[in-house]
């Protein structure tokens, strides 16, 4: 089995390379790419750099180039729901894109002809990261995920996304990953730990608590990897 990880920024797949220590680096794409092993499965690991066109590019290259069979992608996100605070754990149930907009056509937010507004994400893989949030006695939350090329800071805007698509949380990459696999049918996750609460000034606490969130996202995907070398053998 082949498996990707998957991040946007470095930071959120330094904790990955650290763990596993030796892994082969390749140069695609102006990109790299860190190939290893663990527990018998063969892993690709990559960060795309910001936003949904390099994610697409990035989790594309990650199935055809390297035959990736299922993509777990680990990060962090900001806060829509109140309810979420920093440090937690949200899984995402379907992902919409909070900037695509041709509502002068008639259509919904985020709706692409030929497509729909939400793509959802691998029941299977989700019910794994609940077995293993179980396990560990980590709450782990479902919920919805609005992806767009900005990085959200306005209180306006983020209420706007978040009674627009109900969503949870908003990022800038999830979702043009979701819209990839989909396409390509290779089951995946989306995982993110929450940066900065939804009633936080997240220009502010973002840089503060990226590095803490990614660790525990990271932390997370390992495990994950654990039960499904489980689950092969």
């Amino acid at each position: 089995m082949k498996i990707a990880i998957m991040g946007a920024m470095v930071e959120e797949i330094t904790p990955l390379l650290e763990f596993f220590g030796k892994y082969e680096t390749i140069e695609f794409a102006k990109n790299r790419y860190y190939t290893t092993s663990y527990k018998g499965m063969d892993l690709v690991i990559a960060y795309s750099k910001i936003g949904k066109v390099n994610a697409s590019l990035t989790a594309s290259t990650l199935i055809e180039k390297f035959g990736a069979q299922k993509l777990l992608f680990s990060g962090v996100a900001g806060a829509l729901n109140p309810s979420l605070k920093v440090g937690d754990l949200l899984v995402a149930t379907k992902l919409a894109q909070h900037d695509l907009d041709i509502t002068a056509f008639g259509h919904p937010h985020g709706y692409v002809p030929e497509g729909s507004v939400y793509v959802e994400t691998d029941k299977a893989l989700t019910a794994l990261a609940q077995k293993v949030a179980s396990a560990q006695n980590i709450k782990l939350l479902e919920g919805i995920i609005a992806t767009g090329d900005q990085f959200i800071c306005d209180g306006v805007k983020k209420e706007w996304i978040h009674t627009t698509f109900n969503a949870d949380a908003t990022e800038m990459e999830g979702a043009s990953v979701a819209v990839v696999c989909d396409a390509l049918n290779v089951p995946f996750c989306v995982l993110r730990a929450i940066s900065d609460a939804a009633d936080m000034d997240a220009g502010f606490s973002f840089d503060e608590f990226l590095v803490s969130s990614a660790k525990e996202s990271a932390q997370f995907i390992i495990a994950m990897l654990d039960e499904l070398s489980h689950d092969r053998n």
